[in-house]
């Protein structure tokens, strides 16, 4: 199969990619939103109460100015935003596909696909999730967003490096001429290892979590944000799968049924 049509594939499973994680979004995500926007209002409101006697003193400020952008085109916007960034991956993932198709353990390439899917939520959701949780919109300080931002990109790098390093590790244990399962064996333990220690080493977010968000706040978005990235990248894997493997066992019957018709 060429590239051409793996990346049409790639296209048509990471749109679909998208559209599960935009109604994810929308189901799952945005009451919790609304849910910490609440506390953010009443922070709000507290603080003009708080100011109320020095602004009647100089005759107010009048009406707050209404929204640039409503909560609902915020939603709206989210959503298509969740479409083009699945659209995206959808092409990378079949690069990536193209490029390391030879070398997932699997029986098929529709195993192939759930396998490299896994993989990328392995390095681009649960590891730097678990470095920098995801916060709701009333926790964390504008000031630590490119702190933030530089942790998340290092956690990615290092699970690329973990994921990169297993492969690495099972070609020289396979030249040694080790068994299948004694490989698995040794990689997967020391991957876990290795996992380990990155997440032990890497430093953790630098925002504390106000005395006024819930605990139970926090823990529902971050696993409303996994569920949304976790459906990005499920949807994807069963999608190019299911695109990708019928035309792959075609051209495998052909290839072996086409030197018997020449003979």
């Amino acid at each position: 199969m060429g590239i051409g049509h793996l990346l049409r594939r790639g296209l048509a499973a990471g749109a679909a990619a998208g559209l599960a994680a935009a109604v994810v979004l929308y189901l799952v995500v945005e009451p919790v939103i609304r849910r910490a926007l609440v506390i953010e209002e009443a922070r709000a409101a507290a603080e003009e109460s708080g100011h109320a006697g020095h602004a009647h003193g100089h005759g107010g400020h009048g009406e707050a100015e209404a929204e640039l952008v409503s909560r609902g085109q915020q939603v709206v916007g989210g959503m298509l935003t969740a479409v083009v960034i699945g659209c995206l991956f959808g092409l990378v993932f079949a690069v990536v596909f193209a490029r390391v198709r030879h070398r997932l353990p699997a029986a098929t390439d529709h195993g192939r696909a759930w396998l490299l899917a896994g993989l990328g939520f392995f390095a681009f959701v649960l590891v730097p999730g678990v470095v920098v949780p995801s916060n709701p919109p009333a926790v964390g300080d504008p000031e630590t967003v490119n702190q933030r931002t530089l942790l998340y990109v290092l956690a990615i790098l290092v699970a690329v490096a973990l994921v990169l390093g297993a492969f690495t590790l099972d070609r020289a244990l396979a030249s040694r001429g080790l068994l299948a399962s004694r490989r698995t064996a040794i990689v997967a333990a020391g991957f876990l290892v290795a996992c380990a220690l990155a997440l032990w080493a890497l430093p953790g977010t630098p925002d504390a979590i106000p005395g006024d968000v819930p605990p139970a706040l926090i823990w529902d978005f971050r696993m409303a944000s996994f569920a949304q990235l976790g459906t990005m990248w499920a949807v994807l894997g069963v999608m190019f799968g299911l695109l990708v493997a019928p035309r792959t066992e075609r051209d495998g019957r052909r290839s072996l049924v086409e030197p018997v018709e020449t003979a």
